[in-house]
């Protein structure tokens, strides 16, 4: 596992190049400090944290990447203040209420995981059925993790997989890495190659704990606000100079 800080001042070029990653994961960070940094309150961070998804998603396909999962609110995030979260969650809804269109047209397929119980029902509706609309999209699937820890989703797919086991539809051989991801959140997903942390912290805050085991890491200083394709695609051109051996001799 790398871990690096790119130079967002060393820019690289954008349209129709493939950079070779399949499958990006980011951890958006830095939404609050972007606006405290200019005397907003947090939520115009978050705000202008959604209009740079759209901005990414635009910009993803023409770089060759097929799979973008981004970590919009994890399960500790509920431990900020009410005012925080209950915007956080209008800001969700409306960006999928404003975007479906978009989402549809440009052919992105839209997915969430993460535990939906504790969501608002309106949310939860509004994210099933974007789901249901752009399923059969095929030029980028967006995964957004909402509700979501690693470690919450590793404990509910053992729950899962013993249950099964208990009742008879899973079997010994079951009881494996094979098994275990099976019943993941992530089940329909490859493993992402890269995950990039915005903001200059360099944890991975229990993002795809199971998932990312050989991902290689890019932690930027940039504040996700700032984040554009530009860097994107200078830090997808890094990556493409690194050996990925998973494990394996040189």
């Amino acid at each position: 596992m790398a871990f690096t800080t790119s130079d967002p001042s060393d820019r690289a070029p954008v349209s129709g190049v493939d950079y070779g990653v399949g499958h990006v994961a980011i951890i958006m960070d830095g939404n609050g400090r972007w606006a405290t940094n200019r005397g907003w309150p947090r939520l115009a961070g978050h705000r202008k944290g959604a209009e740079r998804i759209k901005e990414i998603v635009r910009a993803a396909p023409d770089m060759g990447v097929r799979w973008l999962t981004v970590y919009a609110f994890s399960t500790e995030n509920w431990k900020r203040s009410t005012e925080e979260v209950l915007g956080l969650m209008g800001i969700f809804a409306r960006y999928i209420e404003r975007e479906a269109d978009e989402l549809a047209a440009l052919g992105v397929r839209m997915r969430f995981i993460g535990e939906r119980g504790r969501l608002d029902s309106r949310l939860a509706r509004l994210m099933s059925g974007i789901e249901e609309r752009t399923a059969g999209n095929t030029r980028l699937n967006l995964t957004v993790a909402i509700n979501y820890g690693g470690r919450n989703e590793l404990a509910r797919a053992a729950a899962r997989l013993a249950r099964d086991f208990a009742s008879g539809a899973a079997t010994e051989e079951d009881l494996s890495e094979a098994g275990l991801a099976a019943r993941l959140d992530t089940v329909a997903l490859p493993d992402p190659d890269l995950v990039i942390r915005t903001s200059g912290e360099t944890r991975t805050s229990n993002f795809l704990a199971w998932q990312a085991a050989y991902a290689e890491y890019e932690f930027t200083p940039t504040l996700w606000p700032d984040f554009t394709p530009q860097e994107l695609a200078h830090i997808l051109d890094g990556f493409g100079g690194r050996e990925r051996r998973f494990g394996g001799a040189k």
